[in-house]
């Protein structure tokens, strides 16, 4: 018996010490997103529409109208008579006194004062006009914004993984005429290849001005997390990392792009649930912007480097939102 004890107790040592398999082996365990994650990646874009001067609704300027001219009242005028005899004195006299009653010797229009009234009246009504605007500007103030961010799987081409890379050499991203056109010019490219569409997923953030920016590092610093990056042109800087070895496999199929765009005011709709439609209707909705309206945008596509490409599990497990097209 005590033999059979120990050999239990060495059998249950084994296997608590036995090295358990690497989390990559586990298709749905976390070593699979990080083994996604060393792929090439890159990304273009930036934030300048959130540093602009915010400039806030105004009451407009009302320059006072000058003052009407009227004619004024003049007193009556009344000939004057001599004097009977005209040596004679003044006082004591037998003529009766003559008492001149005050205002009685002017003569007002009432056409002009009625004028005057309406004026008067026009003046308080625009003043109270000009209050309620201010009333509504300090209610209004609080801007809204909208962060709408679109995921496009696409069959690879290495035209369309050429094509990114020089638009996002070409782009300028320290305007936001730049980064609409780069919205623009990435929705361009996407159309083109509506072929090869396979996968997709649309999302939308709405809220204050203020909240917009936060919502717009979080996603572009998730999309950032999901591959290495070898180009990124950021706000004017370029970093190319040349060292990177690609990792090309025989199945690879896939080029996977997302558009991210933050934008003053809204967007138009797109249909759900997301199809080859709704992904149409989502890049012109985003192709929409313009430089008056673009607060940040961000284009990445992965991977990157040429030769590469993801596989259909690399699609399903690396990103589970995506919608078949």
């Amino acid at each position: 018996m005590r033999r059979t004890g120990v050999w239990v107790l060495l059998l249950l040592w084994a296997l608590v010490s036995w090295p358990s398999s690497p989390a990559g082996n586990s298709l749905g365990g976390p070593g699979w997103s990080s083994a996604i994650a060393q792929r090439s990646g890159g990304g273009v874009g930036g934030r300048g529409g959130f540093s602009a001067p915010r400039s806030s609704p105004s009451i407009p300027r009302v320059n006072p109208s000058p003052a009407p001219s009227l004619p004024l009242p003049t007193p009556r005028r009344y000939p004057s008579y001599p004097t009977y005899p005209p040596s004679a004195p003044g006082y004591p006299s037998t003529r009766p006194p003559v008492f001149v009653t005050p205002g009685a010797g002017y003569n007002f229009d009432p056409i002009a004062l009625v004028f005057i009234v309406g004026i008067v009246v026009v003046s308080l009504s625009m003043l109270r006009g000009l209050q309620r605007a201010a009333a509504g500007a300090g209610a209004g103030s609080e801007l809204e914004s909208t962060v709408a961010r679109l995921r496009l799987a696409t069959l690879y081409s290495p035209q369309l993984q050429a094509s990114l890379r020089h638009n996002a050499e070409a782009a300028d991203t320290e305007s936001v005429r730049g980064l609409a056109d780069l919205i623009d010019n990435t929705a361009v490219l996407l159309l083109r290849e509506q072929a090869g569409w396979r996968y997709g997923m649309y999302e939308v953030w709405m809220g204050s001005l203020d909240k917009a920016e936060g919502q717009f590092d979080a996603w572009m610093t998730e999309t950032r997390s999901e591959f290495v990056e070898t180009y990124r042109h950021f706000e004017g800087k370029e970093v190319v990392q040349g060292a990177y070895q690609p990792r090309a496999e025989p199945d690879g199929r896939y080029l996977l792009v997302t558009l991210l765009l933050a934008v003053r005011g809204s967007l138009p709709p797109v249909a759900t649930p997301l199809r080859r439609e709704g992904v149409r209707q989502a890049l012109m909705a985003l192709a929409s912007s313009s430089p008056t309206n673009t607060l940040a945008a961000y284009v990445a596509w992965t991977p990157e480097s040429e030769g590469e490409a993801l596989t259909e599990q690399d699609l399903l497990l690396g990103w589970p939102r995506l919608e078949l097209l």
